[in-house]
């Protein structure tokens, strides 16, 4: 795909009667690297590259704006990734957040009545139980759709197209699903089970479609702040390090004081057992070190 020139002209427009400072020159090539890469995702979607570019610009907003919260974070702020989290993030919003309680409340609703339905508790026929678990699966669609549709302070928003792929998918697994609990305890005939497969089918052919075609959504700083920090634990943090080699040491010195103990006591056989645990103890404290939650970003 070539590179989408009409953000250059609309961002040039964007900063026009700007005092071009350093700070606002560097601001202004971080988001052109980021309306080039909206761009992309937003063709990719299916938008002409016009208005994938004019779209893009328009998501960003004033830059004058921008430019008050890059001064404020950095006389005051915190600095490094956590800086660039601070200047972009993005607040919740609330359509969103009653939306979602609303899909949650109808797919638990549909799913209790259907259960109680299908198992004889609630007095109604195959009928309406059938309806109950479409509800709950079309919820559930609509949630999954819904919630990768929205922008996150490090990803773009999926395109809507894509968005309402994923939601077909969950509905087809979720309505698939639905079939084949139906069949399990006898509220459907057995031959109703093409059904329950017809859509868990039809689900992983579209959630792998989905899977294999996925773009990368993530914001252009995110994907520079994530390639600038080191990968290894322990070279982020010396002190992890430090911490892992003492207990290293501690947990060796032990095993063998032990492995001598065995050797002069039941007999050398057992002294595998011991450099065993010594080994799998030291494994342990390993993990844990590398992937413990991190107490800092």
């Amino acid at each position: 795909m070539t590179e989408n020139t009409d953000i250059h002209r609309l961002l040039d427009e964007a900063f026009r009667g700007v005092d071009m400072t350093p700070d606002a020159q560097d601001l202004k090539e971080e988001v052109r690297a980021n309306l080039v890469a909206r761009a992309a995702e937003l063709e990719a979607g299916g938008r002409t590259p016009a208005d994938a570019a004019r779209t893009a610009v328009a998501e960003l907003g004033d830059v004058r704006e921008l430019l008050d919260e890059g001064t404020d974070a950095a006389a005051s702020g915190p600095s490094g990734y956590a800086a660039l989290q601070q200047r972009y993030h993005v607040k919740p919003k609330a359509g969103f957040v009653v939306r979602a309680v609303v899909w949650s409340l109808a797919a638990v609703v549909g799913i209790v009545l259907g259960v109680l339905g299908a198992t004889g508790i609630l007095p109604v026929v195959v009928g309406p139980v059938i309806g109950f678990f479409g509800m709950a699966s079309t919820a559930l669609g609509l949630l999954v759709g819904d919630s990768l549709h929205q922008e996150t302070t490090t990803n773009h928003p999926m395109p809507e197209n894509r968005a309402g792929g994923f939601a077909a998918a969950t509905f087809l697994a979720a309505y698939g699903v639905a079939f084949g609990f139906l069949v399990v305890v006898g509220a459907l005939p057995v031959w109703c089970v093409v059904f329950a497969a017809l859509g868990v089918i039809a689900s992983i052919i579209l959630f792998a479609f989905l899977g294999a075609t996925q773009t990368n959504r993530h914001k252009a700083w995110t994907r520079r702040a994530h390639a600038e920090e080191p990968a290894n634990r322990f070279e982020r943090e010396p002190e992890t390090a430090a911490r892992f080699g003492i207990y290293t040491a501690a947990i060796w010195i032990v095993t063998f004081c032990v492995i001598a103990v065995l050797v002069f006591t039941v007999g050398w056989w057992w002294t595998p057992v011991a450099f065993a645990a010594g080994f799998a103890l030291m494994m342990l404290v390993l993990a844990r070190m590398l992937f413990a939650p991190e107490k800092k970003s």
